[in-house]
């Protein structure tokens, strides 16, 4: 069986201008490379509200990454 590929690569951004000038710039997304080479934006997010470092995704599988935003995502949501 073949091991399940994991984030060797992540780059966060580009984050919006402070508001008013960035109301309509696009979210932030979190976009990986795999040990297979293969490339995913993962998701994006509101930069207010929750924030990620490129370190806490490597050696993560899709996976596990995707579970990092949900558990951000739900410690956000119940402050």
């Amino acid at each position: 069986m073949t091991p399940e590929p994991v984030i060797v690569k992540c780059e966060i951004g580009s984050y919006p201008r402070p508001m008013p000038e960035g109301m309509f710039d696009p979210m932030p997304s979190v976009k990986v490379q795999l040990t297979n080479g293969e490339e995913h934006t993962l998701f994006e997010f509101y930069s207010d509200e929750i924030s990620f470092s490129e370190p806490e995704f490597i050696g993560l599988t899709l996976d596990e990454a995707t579970r990092v935003k949900i558990k951000k995502d739900i410690i956000y949501l119940q402050s």
